[in-house]
């Protein structure tokens, strides 16, 4: 069972893993430095305890205490117990949700072991915008696709504002970083997959004409602004495109990779 702490000073090194949690460059070197991340509300904390993560600590306002007793009650990880205006005095945000957890992150997936057990995978190239990482982690879990690659440069998904719009998807849906960026397509093809670049090339294949019952495929999407690059367009399988009414040329990347990922499931 948790034990119980009433904190009073709010310099207390006991709290140094909420500190400041709007720096995001302070807080991604040091939650890398110390392996941990971030849970943020109930939902997600519970999602990341029963998913067999080992929180370090909690950080709850009392009120919120009888919800997760559950979760407190199987960890003997310490609950640091401090009013709504310490804990946002502290971490520097309004908590909204009500409850913290650090946790210990998991040790990095081999893109190669998950291509082997996968038939549907997406992969995301340079998309560096946490909110919009956990949008399309929701997405990618809810509609039924196997896992997740990531280019080096994309947004880190064990980052609190990932995880908290991902409503834990993170914690259920396996991904990993494929370092060698430039040897992605030989991975994904030597691995049996065929790749279906998403991208506004005038000479890509609306989605609706392309063929969605190959064994094995990966949706392959860029960031927002510039799209995908040009390596990844050339060296993709299928280039196609989301059919868009006049006037409008483009979907947020979420929306995309919801929208291609149901035509594709």
């Amino acid at each position: 069972m948790a034990e119980m702490t009433h904190v009073d000073d709010l310099d207390d090194p006991r709290l140094g893993d909420y500190v400041r949690l709007r720096d995001v460059q302070l807080r991604k070197k040091l939650e890398t430095e110390r392996g941990i991340y971030l849970a943020e509300g109930e939902k997600v904390v519970r999602r990341a305890v029963e998913a067999g993560h080992h929180p370090r600590s909690f950080l709850m306002a009392p009120r919120w205490l009888d919800g997760l007793a559950d979760v407190l009650d199987r960890t003997d990880a310490p609950c640091f117990v401090l009013g709504e205006s310490q804990i946002e005095q502290l971490t520097g945000f309004h908590v909204h949700r009500g409850a913290l957890a650090a946790l210990d992150r998991p040790a990095p997936r081999q893109a190669t072991d998950l291509l082997a057990a996968a038939r549907r995978v997406v992969v995301v190239e340079d998309l560096v915008d946490h909110t919009n990482i956990g949008a399309v982690f929701r997405s990618v879990a809810a509609l039924g696709f196997d896992a997740i690659l990531l280019s080096p440069r994309c947004a880190d998904p064990f980052y609190r504002r990932s995880v908290k719009v991902s409503m834990g998807s993170v914690f259920a849906l396996p991904h990993a970083r494929i370092d060698d960026w430039y040897r992605a397509p030989t991975v994904l093809r030597e691995a049996g997959f065929t790749t279906y670049a998403l991208t506004l090339a005038p000479d890509a294949v609306a989605l609706t004409d392309v063929r969605t019952d190959v064994d094995r495929l990966a949706l392959v999407v860029g960031a927002e602004g510039h799209g995908l690059s040009d390596h990844w367009q050339r060296e993709a399988d299928v280039r196609v495109t989301i059919p868009m009414a006049a006037g409008i040329d483009s979907l947020n990347v979420a929306a995309s990779v919801a929208v291609a990922c149901w035509h594709l499931r």
